[in-house]
């Protein structure tokens, strides 16, 4: 319970944001994980031990909708709970990895692009691509199991990129047929419709947030320019010119309110950096390698940037900064055909993905 209050309140605001009483929350989640520890089979599944669990107590259903708490949204955070229970004492199928870099698996799909990933609690992932009819298509993991693919419309001209700025939020972004910026949201409770946000794209966007209900997006322009839109919580403030010559679309990713780091493939195929500290943009510096298309970027805390690139054996590479100084290339294998994504939901987390040679998903984590 210690681990739930002192490491999870993401868990508790789901469900308190509604109007639900914080004790009774935290009376739930104590029933939930002495269920887990004292009368479940701990080498089921998180999901399979909250039906026996929903089984025994099916009047906290009621209770719940009764507060207007959408089933699918207290559903998917009470087996939140019995999967931490479940990794503290060590059940729970499947095992992940204790430490380090997993095998590649395939989770199948068709995609005509590169994904983009995000993430808006623990152990939560939203994966996005172009899809056959050059929709978006999206797939996701509730922390338990993969869903199935759904489409959300649209038709594409790049790859999308997606953010997410707090629980139950995501922006996808994307290039339509018209060359300008498009953006559709998931609030909590539904899709957005499609929005154009003007601009002329020559490349994929890339999303990153600062704070809350801030999105701060990047695109390459008719002249081969970095270009940058930005929400500030009430509107959308103008195009902004960044400079540059890049050769593919952006990476950016924030690991505090006042940092954004910026990445793309530059003349020379190499790695290039670009940063803002609060106060001002750096000038572009180079990182070096040779990229095959784009490179991702993920933050697991304050200082910490992993770039992830395809080189030009199609194998996954990585270059990681620890917080003062890049350190050197490191292969993790693959047969990548497409930019990879990656996205971080913890400290001790890495989740990348990348289309693979049958234009499958493909997907390596690293678990510190």
């Amino acid at each position: 319970m210690q681990t739930l209050r002192s490491e999870h309140n993401n868990l508790y605001s789901q469900l308190t944001r509604p109007g639900v009483n914080r004790q009774f929350i935290d009376y739930v989640f104590y029933l939930l994980v002495s269920f887990t520890l004292n009368q479940a089979n701990t080498n089921q599944s998180a999901s399979q031990i909250y039906n026996q669990f929903n089984n025994r107590v099916p009047w906290l259903n009621q209770i719940f909708r009764a507060n207007n708490v959408p089933q699918n949204v207290y559903e998917r955070v009470f087996i939140n709970v019995i999967q931490i229970a479940l990794d503290q004492i060590g059940g729970g199928q499947p095992q992940p990895p204790s430490t380090g870099w997993s095998n590649w698996e395939n989770l199948g799909g068709t995609l005509t692009s590169a994904p983009g990933v995000s993430s808006w609690a623990p152990n939560r992932l939203d994966v996005f691509a172009r899809g056959q009819n050059q929709d978006l298509i999206h797939k996701w993991w509730d922390g338990d199991r993969w869903s199935g693919w759904e489409s959300l419309g649209g038709v594409l001209t790049s790859p999308p990129a997606a953010v997410s700025w707090g629980p139950n939020r995501i922006d996808v972004f994307v290039r339509g047929t018209d060359q300008s910026l498009y953006h559709k949201w998931w609030d909590g409770r539904r899709w957005s419709e499609w929005e154009n946000l003007g601009g002329t794209l020559t490349s994929g966007p890339s999303a990153s947030s600062r704070r809350s209900n801030q999105l701060d997006v990047f695109v390459r322009g008719t002249n081969n320019r970095l270009y940058k839109r930005t929400w500030n919580g009430s509107r959308w403030e103008d195009w902004e010119d960044l400079g540059g010559n890049i050769t593919s679309h952006p990476a950016s990713v924030s690991w505090g309110p006042n940092r954004i780091d910026v990445f793309a493939r530059g003349q020379n195929q190499e790695l290039i950096h670009k940063w803002w500290n609060g106060n001002r943009w750096s000038e572009w510096e180079s990182l070096g390698g040779q990229l095959v298309g784009a490179p991702a970027a993920s933050s697991r805390r304050p200082n910490q940037i992993d770039v992830f690139v395809r080189g030009t054996d199609n194998q996954l590479y990585k270059k990681s900064w620890n917080g003062s100084r890049w350190e050197d290339w490191q292969s993790l294998g693959g047969n990548l055909t497409s930019p990879p994504a990656s996205v971080s939901w913890n400290a001790n987390r890495i989740d990348v993905f990348a289309r693979g040679r049958n234009q499958t998903l493909n997907h390596i984590y690293y678990r510190g």
